[in-house]
């Protein structure tokens, strides 16, 4: 089985978000092959179907002067934060190809991380009983929120690298007030390399999700 992997480099939430679209109306017509897409996104706030705006700590107009923007969304879930430093993929699936259901895709999908971390980086991560996601002790290291169209998936996963995190200062994190949030680097405390990171991401999602072989594509090279 093979994935087409996109690389975007650092591209606008918005600008991403229409890739998406046009790649899933694609996938969902069976012109192209399962896609990963990888990018770096500048600071923004997207809004989920269950987003409780006081989970927003600050009016729209601060966190413009911050340089966050926010942006509704039709995934699941509730308030999250990308920004540089994190690691965003949007996996454009066919369920019905990959012979999955949702809960599995999510379960390989925290699998992903959890031996990339261990492997990679010596950090022991691991699920939490309520709340999706990759999780350190009770901070989330990695969070995902997904959609289905039509059988194909859509939104994905941000993989906390080298990630400011005092930005989360201005939400409650997918509404959750009880834990925390981590990165790589603030767990062993420097910045990693983050090319190496965006590899390591694809080729542990292609031996857990069994995807042989994949062509790479540059946006912005």
């Amino acid at each position: 089985m093979k994935i087409n992997v996109l690389f975007l480099g650092r591209c606008e939430y918005k600008k991403a978000l229409k890739i998406q679209y046009d790649l899933l109306k694609k996938r969902q017509d069976q012109e192209i092959e399962d896609t990963l897409i990888l990018v770096e996104h500048p600071s923004v706030i997207t809004l989920g179907r269950r987003a409780e705006k006081e989970h927003i700590l600050g009016s729209e107009k601060f966190l413009n002067d911050q340089g966050i923007h926010l942006v509704k969304i039709n995934r699941g879930g509730d308030v999250t934060y990308h920004g540089e430093g994190q690691i965003v993929g949007y996996p454009i699936v066919d369920l019905k190809n990959s012979h999955m259901g949702i809960r599995t895709f999510v379960r390989n999908l925290e699998d992903v991380f959890i031996k990339l971390l261990k492997e990679e980086y010596k950090i022991i991560a691991g699920r939490d009983a309520k709340y999706t996601g990759v999780w350190v002790n009770n901070k989330k290291i990695v969070a995902i929120g997904l959609a289905v169209k039509r059988g194909i998936i859509m939104h994905g996963f941000a993989f906390n690298v080298n990630t400011n995190l005092n930005y989360f200062r201005w939400i409650v994190p997918c509404g959750i007030s009880d834990r925390g949030v981590t990165s790589v680097q603030n767990i062993i405390g420097r910045a990693v390399d983050f090319n190496h990171a965006n590899q390591l991401v694809l080729d542990y999602f292609c031996k857990t999700f069994n995807y042989k072989n994949y062509e790479e594509r540059y946006l912005n090279k």
